[in-house]
């Protein structure tokens, strides 16, 4: 997308040298140059090319949030409180920021000690100059060891137990699946492209009547209950969410298939049969982000030992490049603490150190753009019902996440790949020739 021109034009509003006349001189050798936003300050002055994307700043702790919390985080603080909104196509206004960014150089670039001492003078002139707003009440606070039991159980609640009735109003309505689809035709609807994905995977791990499945953090049961309705096999789905594990269950047992899935409120270190009682096949969807750059070697462990000799692993997982491999200051703030993200190659490398032999990596980053899109198509169409649930505050922190991810797939920031692998020890039944 080509970035809107900037302008000379004087700002408008009730004064000249109103607010944000004054945040525009402040901010250029930061944006260095003109406002690439149309700003309006609380005072009613604005600011920046009339045809540019509109920035509000409602409250002037907007600014404190961004003083102590320079850059993303408060940013992402001001907006989900409402101190700071964006009237318009969010997508269209984070797209532009970021092209604008680019085009001008602004990565990685330090202001001088002239730019700080002005900024500090506006502030001080605009009585900005206090003690930190408190943080949004939907901002994570994790406590404890990095990924101890307790901590990776307060994380996952944090996110997962906001309720199903909340998820429902966002995933496809069938099979409830938070993981990316299988998008085989542009026209195909959510629960469509969902139902592929699950067949993709069955498939792909060569799931027959009659065998025995490990699901390694199962979700809402997506894949639980989709392999044993249609491909005849018993299911061990682990989850450390109360929320999921109660859900799944339910499903469960309104679709005839309690006898042969089980749910199990369990941490994934704990999840391993005893020698001789490994499954036939094992798989673990979106899961790998939240154990840890530590802890990974030891999910593969799991992996590896979770499944008999010759049988068959996959696993579907995010991987990502550079700074944040936990996603970034907002996403490990409010909505995913404590996930780690690396790119495909060395988590290859873990999975085969394991002793895990890896067979395919499918590529699908394109896919979860099809599949954001249609999240916020239902969030969207929801809203009201998901704002009476949670508020109005999760509703915005929900916008930011869904349309910040959608972006970060979009322009190859972040990719999701299917890793399919066997357990050497016995001859396996992978075909030479691939269908999927």
């Amino acid at each position: 997308m080509t970035t809107a021109p900037t302008s000379t034009r004087p700002s408008t509003g009730p004064a000249d040298g109103g607010v944000a006349a004054r945040l525009a001189e402040a901010l250029r050798p930061f944006v260095n140059g003109d406002l690439p936003v149309r700003l309006t300050a609380w005072d009613g002055s604005a600011a920046g090319p009339e045809d540019a994307p509109a920035v509000e700043l409602r409250s002037p702790d907007a600014l404190r949030r961004l003083l102590w919390h320079p850059g993303e985080l408060g940013a992402a603080q001001a907006y989900v409180t409402g101190e700071l909104d964006v009237p318009g196509d969010l997508d269209a206004a984070l797209t532009h920021a970021f092209a604008v960014a680019a085009e001008r150089g602004l990565s990685g670039r330090r202001p001088s000690l002239k730019a700080l001492a002005g900024a500090v003078r506006t502030a001080a002139g605009l009585d900005l100059l206090s003690r930190p707003p408190a943080p949004p009440a939907t901002q994570a606070r994790i406590k404890g060891r990095l990924h101890s039991k307790d901590r990776d159980r307060a994380s996952i609640s944090h996110h997962y137990d906001t309720t199903a009735e909340f998820y429902s109003l966002i995933l496809d309505e069938k099979n409830m699946a938070y993981s990316c689809g299988y998008h085989t035709s542009p026209d195909q609807s959510l629960i469509e492209a969902q139902d592929a994905k699950l067949d993709l995977v069955c498939r792909k791990i060569g799931l027959e009547p009659g065998m025995r499945m490990l699901d390694i953090g199962c979700g809402w049961g997506s894949l639980s209950l989709h392999a044993a309705e249609n491909f005849g096999v018993t299911v061990v789905g682990v989850t450390i969410s109360q929320e999921q594990k109660r859900f799944a269950e339910a499903a469960a047992e309104r679709r005839g298939l309690s006898d042969r899935v089980e749910f199990r409120l369990c941490d994934y270190r704990d999840a391993v049969p005893a020698p001789g009682q490994e499954y036939d096949a094992v798989a673990s969807l979106e899961m790998g982000e939240h154990v840890g750059q530590r802890n990974y070697p030891t999910y593969a462990k799991v992996l590896h030992d979770s499944v008999k000799p010759g049988g068959r692993v996959l696993i579907q997982q995010m991987s990502r490049s550079g700074k944040w491999p936990g996603g970034g200051p907002f996403i490990e703030s409010f909505i995913a603490p404590d996930m780690y993200m690396r790119p495909i190659g060395q988590t290859v490398d873990l999975l085969e150190d394991s002793g895990l032999e890896v067979r395919d990596v499918h590529a699908m980053r394109e896919h979860y753009v099809q599949t954001v899109a249609g999240w916020i198509e239902r969030f969207e169409a929801n809203i009201d019902a998901i704002t009476d649930l949670v508020g109005e505050e999760l509703v915005r922190v929900w916008r930011l996440y869904l349309v910040g991810g959608s972006m970060s797939f979009r322009d190859g920031r972040m990719g999701v790949d299917q890793i399919l692998m066997v357990r050497p020890g016995a001859a396996h039944t992978l075909p030479q020739i691939r269908a999927w």
